[in-house]
């Protein structure tokens, strides 16, 4: 798939969700705010519940660019976990390194983190990690590979060039963007994770299948 068919894939999921999952998406979407097809213009039929529920379910997967197994995984350990379903999801989804590596400003898109971690730029620790997945701990560093730190997406990024479309720093990562160094503080609290969605809704879809 070429980058041109990607871009206007990620477009056409941003307005179908309603939600800006790339830059590039968020711009045509204050241009054209309304759902894709013939009909986006349209006044839409109230949506059954399951169809509400679904969305939200798809917002959410989309916003961490992940597999509906890795998603249904990641619910089934927020299960397990004292505390409320929803939130546990959310907070442990933000765990995963690609949206680490977003969150502390190294990448512009959730699919460049992720591309930047498969090609074995960022190390945890010291240790280099290609697994987009991998669960960060409280007080472990992520930090860029010292040769991979001179490349021009490094540079663009330690010069704070991602400022103008990524959320500001949460409190849970403390960041030297000049050094390229971030390290995870605590475990994420859903309320400052930087992701749209009614995650009652997303329970609630699982709950019921």
């Amino acid at each position: 798939m070429s980058k041109t068919t990607r871009t206007r894939s990620k477009t056409r999921l941003s307005r179908a969700l309603g939600i800006a999952l790339t830059p590039k998406a968020g711009k045509y979407m204050q241009k054209r705010a309304y759902a894709p097809g013939q009909h986006g213009r349209t006044k839409r039929k109230s949506d059954s519940d399951f169809a509400v529920r679904l969305r939200e379910k798809q917002r959410l997967r989309a916003q961490y660019g992940i597999r509906e197994a890795q998603l249904r995984k990641t619910f089934q350990e927020a299960k397990r976990t004292d505390g409320l379903t929803g939130e546990n999801l959310v907070e442990l989804l933000e765990m995963r390194l690609d949206a680490l590596v977003l969150r502390s400003g190294f990448a512009r898109t959730m699919a460049q983190a992720r591309q930047m971690v498969v090609h074995r730029h960022i190390l945890v620790d010291g240790a280099r990690v290609d697994r987009p997945s991998f669960r960060v701990k409280p007080g472990q560093m992520i930090h860029v590979h010292d040769k991979s730190e001179k490349t021009e997406p490094f540079q663009v990024a330690a010069a704070g060039g991602h400022a103008d479309v990524n959320a500001a720093t949460p409190e849970y990562l403390s960041v030297q963007l000049d050094k390229l160094q971030a390290t995870l503080v605590r475990r994420p609290k859903r309320a400052e994770v930087p992701v749209i969605c009614e995650v009652q809704l997303v329970v609630e879809y699982y709950a019921a299948r």
